[in-house]
């Protein structure tokens, strides 16, 4: 029996078409409209995979493909290229940056991969090995990155031990300018601070932007248990003391945390 089904990415492609052509909403849509919503779903998709959910990730990537389409079909639209040569491009430099795969260099270890790809990257002139990195990325995802592309070039400490030797200097830095009280110097000394414990995470091999997330979220579920904790006592948490908000709160930490994936954030999205 003939599968009368289309290819689903071909079936994405007629129905972006369809909505262009027939929906007030999509035919309004421009490149800028679009900018913040891709934003939020980029977000969405970063929540889901911190959490592991596996059904919100797939739900999220389809999202972000919906928007990979919209911004192709506009550009087509506009003659100034086509979802073909989107997925043609991205094939040619996968291609050109994989000499170890679909040439004759040698790679046997992921770092070598890593510097053999910044330096294709400066062939194809890039100015800096730092310029691929987004200047609107988050500061804590923006210090990971930028770490990481000076390490290609040699640019980095030999083990952990020194880069935690560092953390303790910018920490007594930042000690003697909170004792000093100038706001410009503290403010400057703290983003010394965090930069040096974000380089220090990559020597432990964690996620400093993920790590932060899940404290975020650990924060949010303790704090909803207290007040969940005191409304049932017929109160509000600006009823309580500090101590006894402590008090609380120690008692919350005792408690199993949700497993991952459960909804205790994800219901805000």
């Amino acid at each position: 029996m003939k599968n009368e089904n289309p290819v689903p990415f071909e079936r994405l492609l007629k129905i972006m078409d369809e909505l262009r052509e027939q929906c007030p909403w999509d035919r309004k849509q421009t490149i800028h409209s679009l900018r913040q919503q891709s934003i939020e779903e980029l977000y969405e998709l970063t929540d889901a995979i911190t959490e592991e959910d596996w059904p919100g990730i797939r739900e999220e990537l389809g999202d972000l493909l919906l928007h990979i389409v919209f911004y192709a079909r506009i550009a087509s639209e506009q003659q100034q290229f086509t979802i073909t040569e989107v997925i043609n491009g991205v094939c040619d430099k996968l291609i050109a940056r994989h000499p170890h795969i679909y040439g004759s260099v040698k790679a046997e270890d992921e770092e070598t991969v890593k510097r053999n790809w910044e330096k294709l990257k400066l062939k194809e002139g890039k100015e800096s090995v730092l310029s691929g990195v987004p200047q609107s990325l988050p500061a804590l995802v923006k210090a990971m990155r930028l770490q990481e592309k000076a390490k290609q070039v040699g640019f980095e400490w030999d083990t952990r031990e020194q880069v935690w030797d560092k953390v303790e200097e910018e920490l007594g830095e930042l000690k003697e300018a909170v004792e000093e009280g100038v706001q410009d110097r503290m403010e400057e000394e703290l983003g010394d601070v965090l930069f040096s414990l974000v380089n220090y995470a990559r020597f432990i091999r964690v996620d400093a932007e993920n790590a932060l997330e899940r404290t975020n979220k650990k924060f949010i579920r303790r704090f909803r248990q207290m007040e969940t904790l005191v409304q049932q006592e017929g109160k509000q948490l600006s009823d309580l003391s500090l101590q006894e908000m402590d008090a609380l709160w120690q008692k919350v930490k005792d408690d199993p945390p949700t497993p991952k994936g459960g909804d205790e954030v994800k219901g805000e999205r």
